[in-house]
């Protein structure tokens, strides 16, 4: 009986490795992660097996949302654009073409900008837009804690609740596992409306917890939204043990706030199966400004990685500057290079990253491709006074992206996303200059000192970069 049950699950077992191996095949994936895959499944199975299950599943073809309900979703937002689409510059037409092609993306005039490069401020401006609410809001966030900052935001909430303002939250099931389930109950019981995005009930045997939200959106009576890298937690306002904690965020007035919007609600409807519809959600937008901009959800499902692709175009095709923030660099090989080429074209391409950042082990996988930029000419900026966490894109003189996604694999594969990309030279100015007095508290790496660095340090950073696609 036992040799039966032996064999039995032997035979199992090698079909199930052998329909692992033909799913990955006929998913046609790049022969660099196909061949990996097949290698660590054939030889280490049951390792393999594991960390298929959780890494290694292709969701391109998977979907949250029904296409009917996206279109739907898209066609409210366009037909609350009164005043049509606007004309973008010739410069950036095929990248607002690439944007409206892979994650139907539209472009949004006269938007009235204000950037935050601190928690305290973007905070404060956050708590004056809700005391305002008449109608709705909506609150997205991958952390939002009960701690001090997290309960100042919950309060505010209430208060509105209880004056008859609908009020929605959408959490990252992981991103907010440490928070006590009474928190969100508490609000649920004020007659907030509060759902975790991609419930995880077992994270240790799910590989939903490996696809997570990380996009950070708020919008107030569909008139004003806020979108960018700070999270709800007291580390975001005071900083940490080491310093304060520089992050970048913007304030959108006008139909800039539709658009995140429709990101909202779209994975409302996802996370919650209700479609949310009304005039009132998508109000006429006062024109503030020149601007245009398009806001750029991107995610694990679907054919197209959207943040991904657009970067790597415009960086491809930047003709004076790339300028870049952010606190984990981990990218994927056709952007690095596209990094490299720009510089070694004598593109002024600059790099910043924290000096320290929040984790070691990002840090020395970071550190490892720094190299190579270096010898391509990009100038490495570590910044000094606490932990940089700003997400930002500045590419000639017109272009800034600004959102949640790090420029790192977990950003560009795994997660959902949020970014905004603004066209306006002005504003560019605005941001470059925000950028500028950052670079005067950075250290400017030299070559003579990271090329002689311990031999030790490098064989970390080589080992840390080959899990680079986990961390």
């Amino acid at each position: 009986m036992q040799q039966i049950l032996t064999y039995a699950f032997l035979v199992i077992y090698t079909v199930t490795i052998l329909g692992i191996v033909l799913v990955i095949i006929t998913d046609n994936r790049n022969p660099l992660k196909t061949l990996p895959w097949i290698i660590v499944l054939v030889f280490a199975p049951v390792v393999g097996l594991v960390f298929y299950f959780f890494f290694g599943q292709n969701l391109s073809k998977q979907r949250i949302i029904s296409r009917r309900t996206r279109k739907r979703i898209t066609m409210q937002l366009e037909e609350a654009l009164d005043d049509g689409r606007p004309d973008i510059p010739d410069e950036h037409l095929p990248l607002a073409r690439l944007l409206a092609a892979t994650i139907h993306s539209v472009p949004l005039y006269g938007s009235r900008i204000t950037p935050y490069t601190d928690g305290k401020s973007k905070m404060e401006a956050l708590l004056a837009e809700i005391a305002r609410a008449k109608h709705h809001i909506h609150i997205q966030y991958y952390i939002f804690c009960d701690d001090t900052t997290g309960c100042r935001l919950r309060d505010a909430l209430v208060a509105k609740a209880r004056q008859g303002v609908e009020v929605r939250i959408l959490y990252d099931d992981v991103g907010c596992s440490g928070v006590k389930k009474s928190f969100f109950e508490g609000m649920r019981r004020e007659g907030i409306e509060a759902f975790a995005f991609l419930h995880v009930k077992f994270p240790l045997f799910t590989s939903k917890v490996n696809y997570r939200n990380h996009r950070k959106i708020a919008v107030i009576d569909g008139c004003v939204g806020f979108i960018g890298g700070m999270n709800i937690a007291d580390r975001y306002v005071r900083g940490t043990e080491w310093g304060s904690w520089r992050d970048t965020h913007f304030r959108i007035e006008g139909s800039g706030a539709a658009g995140l919007q429709a990101s909202f609600l779209s994975d409302w409807s996802a996370t919650t199966k209700r479609h949310i519809a009304g005039a009132e959600y998508y109000p006429a937008a006062e024109r503030h400004t020149d601007d245009i901009l398009q806001i750029v959800p991107s995610g694990p499902f679907g054919k197209w990685r959207a943040l991904l692709q657009a970067d790597s175009y415009a960086v491809s095709n930047a003709r004076k500057r790339i300028w870049i923030q952010t606190p984990y660099y981990l990218p994927s090989d056709v952007l690095n290079s596209a990094l490299q080429v720009a510089a070694l074209a004598g593109i002024d391409v600059r790099l910043m990253l924290p000096a320290r950042s929040d984790s070691k082990v990002v840090d020395l996988a970071s550190h490892s491709y720094l190299d190579d930029m270096m010898k391509a000419g990009v100038k490495i900026l570590f910044y000094k006074p606490g932990f940089l966490h700003s997400k930002l894109l500045i590419i000639d003189d017109s272009l800034t992206v600004i959102g949640s996604a790090n420029m790192d694999f977990r950003s560009f594969e795994h997660n959902f996303e949020v970014n905004a990309f603004v066209y306006d030279r002005e504003f560019t100015a605005r941001m470059a200059g925000v950028f500028e007095d950052d670079a005067s508290r950075c250290h400017a790496l030299t070559p003579g000192e990271w090329f002689n660095r311990p031999r030790p340090r490098r064989w970390a950073e080589s080992l840390m970069r080959v899990f680079s696609p986990l961390l």
